[in-house]
């Protein structure tokens, strides 16, 4: 692998590790059992220690597909209930509360 495919590698583990929720050991201690309540609804939670991430707990990867398959079929049932979109409503939606 070239010297950019691994750092588009670790930028894409380093994003992941951002948009996880993070907390810290001694308080996911004291949380521990909400903690699997969040994982147990699909999210993924690092936990820290001095500010690093020493552990992750993540539901089960054969979970995962499943929740796949089933967003899509509700995005699917979401869409037959709206008519065509304009390139203009798509665009605007994108760039809605942007800062420019």
């Amino acid at each position: 692998m070239t010297l950019a495919g691994h750092l588009l590698v670790l930028t894409g583990q380093i994003d992941r590790l951002k948009l996880m929720k993070q907390i810290q050991a001694s308080e996911a201690k004291a949380k521990f059992s909400e903690l699997l309540d969040q994982v147990e609804q699909g999210e993924t939670i690092a936990i820290t220690r001095h500010g690093k991430v020493v552990a992750r707990i993540a539901p089960p990867e054969n979970r995962r597909p499943a929740d796949v398959v089933q967003a899509i079929e509700e995005l699917k049932e979401l869409r037959k209930g709206s008519g065509p979109v304009t390139i203009e409503e798509i665009l605007a939606w994108r760039d809605e509360g942007r800062r420019f």
